[in-house]
C-alpha cells in the first residue's frame, strides 16, 4: 500500500517489495516446517523411561514428521539458528553492530501474554484461587487433546530438557518441554539451563519429579489459543501461540504458577520478586528480595548503578523477575531460578539502564523491534536519533516525516495487556550482565536480610525520588521462634497464580 500526507511525506508499503519475508506470511502456510538434522544432532535420548513413554504418547497424538532430542550443545544451537534463518524465523543482524544477534517477528495477532486464555485446572474452582481463571481438568484435557491431534504433521517435534535453578541447589526443578517452534528452543537455551545437565539431574528413576510441558503453534489462531496448567499433574499445555511467556513454559508457567503449588506442598516460596545485592563501602553485603508491579522499572531497579553521592556502594543483580525462597537454619535463602533475562525493550537506553544496554551488545535474541537499513535494531527510547527508514515490528517500511523527526510507524509493537506493557522483548543469558551475581553461595542460595513490596497503586516510578530523600520504610522479614515468616505481600498483576490461595504460596514453617 502507499499513502501520502501534505505536511511531510511518508510512505507505507508492504514488505513483499523487499527481500525480507515476515513471519506473518509464513504463518499462512506452515509456521514450523520440519527440519532434518545431520547425524549426531537431535538424537540424544534420555534414559529415563517415564520421559520416553510420555514423549511417545505426545508423538502418537500430534504425529510429527520426526523427533529432535535437544542436548543444549553449541553445535546444536548453530544448526538451529541456520535452519531458522533459512525458514525466515530469524533475521540476522549486522555482525559489527550486534554480533551473533538475531531478530524474530511473531505473528501480529500474537504479541503478548493472554491472561484471559490462561487457566489453572484444579479439581475445584476454589483451589485455583480468586484471581485466576479456572477450568475443569478432565474437560480441558479433552479439548486440548482435540486441538493437538495431528497438530505437528509436517513438523519437527523438539524435546527440550531443562532445569530451573542453580545446578547444585535443592530447590532446582527439572522440566521437559515438547514444542514445534525453533524460536522456543533457542529461547529456552537462553532462559534456562538446558540440555544434558537436566537429563543427568533427572537420572533413571521413573518416579522422579519433573514437569511435563507441551506446546504447539497450531495455526496461531487467537480463537484456538490456550495456556493451561494442571498443578496436581505437574503439567502444562500451551497451544496457538508462539510468543514469549505463552510458550516458554519454564518461566511464568512453571516458575510461578506450577511453582507456587509445589512450593505450598513442599515448604518453600515461589514469588514474583527481584533479588539484588548491596555492598557498603565497608564491605558489608546484604541481599534484598522485592516485589513490584509489572512495567514500573523493576528490571532497571534490579540492575541499578548507585548514584554518585553513593560512591563506594556496589549493587549486584541476582535476578530481575522471579525468586524461589526457603527458610533454613532460621534464615531466609533465595535463588533466581532463571538463567537469562527476558526484558521489555522500549524505553531501555544507556540513561535508563546502562547495564542492560551493555549486556545486549552481542549474542541477543530480539523480538518485535524495528530493523534499520543497516540491519541494526531500534525501538522507542533507544539512544541516538531515530533512523530515517526502518522496517517496523509488523514488517512495514516507515520513514521519518520532514516536520517531526521521528518515524511515522511505531517501531515496536504498541499492543498491551494486563501484564506486559509492550510486546517487545530482549533475551540474554544472565552471565552476560556486568553486575550479575554468581550462584556460588550456600548451594546456589543467597541469604536475604529483608524483602519489601509495593502495591499496584504505588509503583516504582512514583517512588523514584533522589536517594537522599526519605522513602517509605520497606516491610522487613521477621522470623519468629518457630522460624515462620510473618509478612504481607501485595503481588503484581503478573503473579496471577502466586497468591495466598489454593495454588499460591503461603508462609510456611522452616
Amino acid at each position: 500500500m502507499e499513502k501520502r500526507r501534505k505536511r511531510g511525506k511518508f510512505v507505507l508499503r508492504a514488505i513483499d517489495d523487499i527481500n525480507i519475508i515476515p513471519d506473518r506470511y509464513v504463518f499462512m502456510n506452515n509456521p514450523a516446517p520440519a527440519i532434518s538434522p545431520p547425524a549426531g544432532i537431535g538424537d540424544h535420548k534420555p534414559a529415563n523411561q517415564a520421559v520416553l513413554d510420555w514423549v511417545h504418547e505426545v508423538e502418537q497424538l500430534t504425529q510429527p514428521e520426526n523427533i529432535f532430542w535437544c542436548d543444549g550443545s553449541e553445535r546444536e544451537n548453530d544448526f538451529l539458528i541456520a535452519e531458522s534463518l533459512k525458514q525466515n524465523v530469524l533475521i540476522r543482524l549486522n555482525e559489527k553492530k550486534a554480533p551473533r544477534s538475531y531478530l524474530h517477528r511473531s505473528n501480529p495477532n500474537d504479541v503478548a501474554r493472554v491472561e484471559q486464555f490462561t487457566f489453572i485446572c484444579t479439581p475445584t474452582k476454589a483451589e485455583a484461587g480468586p484471581t485466576n481463571n479456572w477450568s475443569e481438568p478432565a474437560e480441558t484435557y479433552s479439548k486440548l487433546q482435540g486441538l493437538l491431534k495431528g497438530a505437528m504433521r509436517g513438523r519437527t517435534m523438539f524435546v527440550v530438557p531443562y532445569i530451573m535453578g542453580p545446578p547444585d541447589s535443592p530447590l532446582t526443578k527439572i522440566g521437559f518441554e515438547i514444542t514445534d517452534s525453533k524460536y522456543v528452543v533457542l529461547s529456552m537455551r537462553i532462559m534456562t539451563r538446558m540440555g544434558e545437565i537436566a537429563v543427568k539431574r533427572l537420572g533413571h528413576d521413573p518416579k522422579a519429579e519433573w514437569n511435563r510441558g507441551v506446546h504447539s503453534l497450531l495455526d496461531v489462531n487467537p480463537e484456538r489459543r490456550f495456556i493451561c496448567h494442571f498443578p496436581q499433574d505437574n503439567a502444562i499445555i500451551s497451544v496457538g501461540s508462539g510468543y514469549g511467556g505463552n510458550v516458554l513454559l519454564s518461566k511464568k508457567c512453571l516458575a510461578l504458577r506450577i511453582g507456587s503449588y509445589l512450593a505450598r506442598k513442599q515448604g518453600w516460596l515461589a514469588e514474583h520478586m527481584l533479588i539484588l545485592g548491596v555492598e557498603s563501602p565497608a564491605g558489608k553485603k546484604h541481599y534484598v528480595a522485592a516485589a513490584f508491579p509489572s512495567a514500573c522499572g523493576k528490571t532497571n531497579f534490579a540492575m541499578l548503578i548507585p548514584p554518585k553521592h553513593f560512591a563506594g556502594w556496589k549493587v549486584t543483580t541476582v535476578g530481575d523477575d522471579i525468586a524461589w525462597m526457603q527458610i533454613r537454619d532460621g534464615r531466609l535463602w533465595a535463588v533466581n531460578p532463571e538463567n537469562g533475562y527476558f526484558g521489555v525493550v522500549p524505553g531501555t537506553s544507556c540513561k535508563s539502564n546502562p547495564n542492560a544496554m551493555k549486556s545486549i551488545e552481542r549474542d541477543t535474541l530480539y523480538t518485535n523491534v524495528a530493523l534499520t537499513d543497516d540491519s541494526d535494531v531500534w525501538w522507542e527510547g533507544k539512544d541516538g536519533a531515530p533512523p530515517k527508514h526502518a522496517i517496523d515490528w509488523r514488517g512495514m517500511i516507515g520513514r521519518r516525516t520532514r516536520r517531526k523527526k521521528r518515524p511515522i510507524l511505531t517501531a515496536a509493537s504498541p499492543l498491551r495487556c494486563a501484564i506486559i506493557p509492550c510486546s517487545i522483548r530482549m533475551s540474554r543469558t544472565a552471565t552476560a550482565f556486568p553486575s550479575v551475581r554468581s550462584f556460588s553461595v550456600a548451594a546456589g542460595a543467597i541469604p536475604c536480610r529483608s524483602f519489601s513490596r509495593r502495591s499496584i497503586g504505588n509503583t516504582a516510578p512514583t517512588l523514584a525520588r533522589p536517594w537522599h530523600r526519605k522513602l517509605p520504610r520497606p516491610r522487613p522479614v521477621r522470623l519468629g521462634k518457630s522460624g515462620a515468616i510473618q509478612w504481607r505481600c501485595c503481588r503484581s498483576a503478573a503473579t496471577t497464580s502466586a497468591i495466598i490461595s489454593g495454588t499460591g504460596s503461603k508462609p510456611v514453617n522452616g
